[in-house]
């Protein structure tokens, strides 16, 4: 579990067909490999990865062909120069983004980025060929002033679109210069994870309804008759 909020940047190379070598970048390595040990989570990109080998300045780890099918992993030629990194939450540590699990739902890619006084306005939308499941996996958890995950960077929604084809995000200065939206370019990839209390409550209400799948009207009766009241 980790809570979207970046540690520091590394580099990623492949070390063999599925294995990869993760060098942080700087000089605050520390941050991540301080009590790192074998078989620590590490989120890599927002991809939850497990620590096999621990390097002077990073790690080791490898992704499952699932994991390289779905995420940018399988396709750094489109993603970011750099991977955005965070160790995974420990009891009793602030929670200062929202819980991120590490499994991603889908890739997207950047639309625009556009520099305003006080931030980063930033649109995020479905790469051309490849709209499979995005509407059940992202477009239907996209809510205005909702959480998601962007290359494991907790962001809050802006905007989306009412079919859940785009979202947008304001980005302060401080997010965007600490993390790899700033390398981004439009039409880059990036790995995306829906809000995960919103995956719960979406099937929790779904088991509810009348008949499979049927939509209702969600009324102060309807959510007393099913227990939400």
């Amino acid at each position: 579990m980790f809570t979207g909020l970046v540690e520091s940047l590394g580099l990623i190379e492949s070390s063999g067909e599925d294995s990869f070598e993760v060098s942080i970048v700087g000089h605050n390595h520390d941050v991540i490999t301080a009590d790192l040990t074998i078989g620590d989570s590490v989120a890599v990109d927002g991809v939850c990865l497990t620590v096999e080998t621990i390097l002077d300045q990073g790690f080791i780890a490898t992704a499952s062909p699932e994991t390289l099918a779905k995420t940018t992993l399988g396709d750094r030629d489109r993603a970011a120069k750099y991977v955005n990194l965070e160790t995974s939450l420990r009891m009793g540590s602030k929670i200062g983004g929202h819980f991120v699990t590490g499994h991603i739902d889908g890739v997207g890619c950047l639309v625009e980025a556009v520099a305003t006084a006080t931030s980063w306005e930033i649109r995020f939308g479905l790469p051309t060929g490849m709209d499979e499941q995005w509407h059940s996996k992202i477009g239907r958890y996209l809510v205005s002033k909702g959480s998601i995950a962007v290359n494991g960077i907790s962001l809050t929604i802006a905007e989306c679109a009412p079919d859940g084809s785009w979202f947008s995000a304001a980005v302060i200065p401080h997010t965007y210069d600490s993390t790899n939206l700033s390398s981004l370019r439009s039409g880059n990839l990036v790995n995306l994870e829906s809000d995960i209390l919103g995956k719960y409550v979406d099937q929790l209400i779904s088991h509810r309804l009348p008949g499979k799948h049927q939509p209702a009207e969600i009324s102060l009766s309807f959510l007393t008759d099913n227990g939400y009241v």
